[in-house]
């Protein structure tokens, strides 16, 4: 009978928990944003800084990748494999320039903002000054660019027409713009880290409570049989 009730107990608590932790995750958001990507390995890693003050050697490969994501953690990656010597095959060296293979992928439907069709993914290799800057590497090749007021990039190639960095709901609507929250995706002169992907605060803060009714409420029912 004890051992009943005490298993009744906790799965009171284990179902808390999970209640709190599902309430989390339907109420997530993410934002609609261009991500940037370096090469790591054979594939790609989330940047750590801004395309702007990122200055490629020459043979990089980056990534730029249109997404809806809440943080570096669940953000997709570009689509192609980040292979220079493919990418850069018919562009010889040239004394006092780089060359720097880009990769573009403006992402699946999924992600695009209404009304909007991305177009297929691309890979570009920009030619310039060894001192240019990612995000100058882009322009040579890729323009039209559109940036926020923030420096956010908002639009490679004229893509999407509208639109920059802005909120989405867990059930695909837009928001507000991503830069009026401390969480959206920073902009193109700043890091581009996320925020590490785990439970909010909020969340972490409901489950500590939730955990501490139930140890309690457990307590109390051994003090009881004793």
């Amino acid at each position: 009978m004890r051992r009943a009730g005490r298993t009744t107990a906790l799965l009171v608590v284990l179902g808390a928990v999970l209640a709190v932790l599902g309430t989390g995750t339907a109420q997530a958001a993410g934002y609609r944003y261009w991500s940037f990507w370096e090469v790591s390995g054979s594939g790609w890693a989330y940047a750590t800084q801004g395309p702007s003050l990122v200055r490629p050697d020459d043979g990089s490969v980056q990534g730029f990748r249109f997404s809806v994501s809440a943080d570096s953690q669940d953000s997709a990656k570009p689509r192609r494999s980040p292979d220079f010597s493919k990418i850069c095959a018919h562009v010889p060296a040239q004394d006092g320039t780089k060359r720097v293979a880009l990769v573009i992928d403006p992402g699946t439907a999924a992600d695009a903002p209404e009304g909007e069709t991305p177009p297929p993914p691309r890979t570009a290799c920009a030619q310039v000054p060894k001192d240019a800057s990612s995000a100058e590497a882009l322009a040579s090749v890729a323009k039209p660019l559109r940036y926020g007021s923030d420096a956010l990039l908002c639009a490679i190639t004229g893509y999407p027409a509208t639109g920059c960095g802005e909120q989405v709901s867990g059930n695909g609507d837009s928001g507000r713009q991503a830069s009026a929250d401390a969480s959206a995706p920073t902009s193109a002169a700043a890091g581009t880290g996320g925020s590490g992907g785990g439970p909010s605060a909020g969340v972490l803060v409901g489950v500590g409570a939730v955990l501490l009714l139930g140890i309690a409420a457990v307590a109390q029912a051994r003090r009881r049989r004793g």
